[in-house]
């Protein structure tokens, strides 16, 4: 994601501002990085339901794109954009969940399809399928996979959050966040994270061919679902499933190997 101002500007702005202090380079860099915001906004609103406006989302997630100009530091090695959408996402999803617009009925499906999808899985040794998940929940398939879109329009906590951990304060901030000076590592915290990342990607190893293709193609690649459905050959609707269904065994999987851990 490219923005509108020469490299060499944007490295002066960022010295003026954190060496110098100067508020009006920082507002400059705001309107420098702020297509990230409408990126991920425009990413983010095409999952949601129709009254959720993305004029609203790019508005919560200028708040995250500010809070990461004002924590970055420049000798990270990390690039700034890579740094700023994960918190521009962490903010949009934080205001999404103070409106508490995702109806009680939706949560406890999820769940119920979590915990089902746990229980199958150690039965079976393997991912379950839809028609086994469906008897699992005395459903029929059509009724699961209809079940599996109602928690897909209205849920916001997606397979970013299992990247999360709380800061000192109580605040939900990246793994990318934690990451410490070279200079002044801190060995207990980067064995924490090194563990974290080998959890996950331990679990979406486990993940049946299509959702792993379809989490690599939408986290990885940055496709949107109707691309991907373009991709697989499958309409939107069911790479929407495809996700729902990856994302929810992914948290029912870490839920598992959080308590195992403890």
């Amino acid at each position: 994601m490219e923005t509108n101002v020469k490299s060499i500007e944007l490295k002066d702005l960022w010295r003026r501002y954190k060496r110098d202090g100067d508020d009006r380079a920082r507002e400059r860099l705001v309107v420098a990085y702020s297509p990230l915001v409408k990126y991920v906004s425009g990413r983010m609103a095409s999952g949601l339901p129709a009254h959720v406006e993305e004029a609203d989302l790019i508005s919560y997630g200028l708040g995250g794109l500010i809070s990461a100009i004002e924590r970055f530091e420049l000798e990270r090695e990390i690039k700034f954009e890579t740094y700023a959408i994960t918190r521009i996402k962490g903010a949009i999803i934080d205001e999404l969940r103070s409106l508490d617009w995702v109806p009680r009925s939706v949560r406890a499906r999820a769940r119920a399809i979590e915990r089902a999808n746990t229980k199958l899985e150690h039965k079976l040794q393997r991912a379950p399928t839809d028609e086994e998940m469906a008897a699992e929940l005395e459903l029929t398939v059509s009724e699961f996979q209809d079940q599996l879109l109602q928690i897909s329009n209205s849920t916001v906590a997606a397979l970013d959050e299992l990247w999360t951990v709380s800061d000192a304060s109580g605040d939900q901030v990246s793994l990318l966040d934690t990451l410490q000076d070279p200079g002044a590592p801190d060995p207990a915290q980067v064995i924490d994270t090194s563990d974290l990342k080998d959890r996950i990607a331990d679990a979406i190893a486990r993940l049946p061919e299509r959702e792993k293709l379809v989490v690599a193609l939408y986290y990885y690649e940055n496709l949107t679902l109707r691309e991907i459905g373009e991709v697989l050959g499958v309409t939107e609707s069911r790479v929407s499933q495809l996700h729902t269904k990856a994302v929810l065994r992914l948290r029912g999987r870490m839920s598992e190997d959080n308590i195992d851990h403890e």
